[in-house]
């Protein structure tokens, strides 16, 4: 964009200065065919000279665009890549987490079971035993 506005002002310098070379009073002469010619053949390269200086900006910037883009996407692919390694790491983790729980869960489940087992034992053996 900084180039396109430096060659919209380089080419209002031009046509400046184009213009101050042509007198500033008229009066009117008459031209010779010769001199008009000139004087068209020098506008028609002056017209040139700004629209190569308007491709070559246009080509700098479309140029300068794409680098943009083109980090632009690296840069996303690399957070993406990121942000994906962070969920794994994260699901990792929590799946760790159920798994310790599951396991305490039935080790304590197993106690549990142990301590009914042998009360229950204890009850059946007291009742099977008369008493004296």
């Amino acid at each position: 964009m900084q180039k396109t506005i430096a060659t919209l002002i380089a080419g209002l310098f031009a046509t400046a200065a184009f213009a101050a070379q042509t007198p500033a009073t008229t009066t009117p002469t008459a031209t010779t065919p010769a001199v008009a010619k000139a004087e068209a053949k020098q506008e028609k390269q002056a017209a040139k000279a700004e629209v190569k200086e308007t491709k070559a900006a246009a080509k700098a910037d479309v140029k300068e665009t794409k680098e943009t883009a083109k980090a632009d996407v690296k840069d996303a692919k690399a957070a993406a890549k990121t942000e994906v390694k962070e969920a794994k790491a994260d699901a990792k983790a929590t799946k760790d987490a159920a798994k310790a729980d599951v396991k305490e869960a039935k080790a304590e489940h197993k106690a549990a079971k142990a301590e009914h087992k042998a009360e229950h034992k204890d009850t059946t053996v007291a009742a099977a035993t008369p008493a004296k």
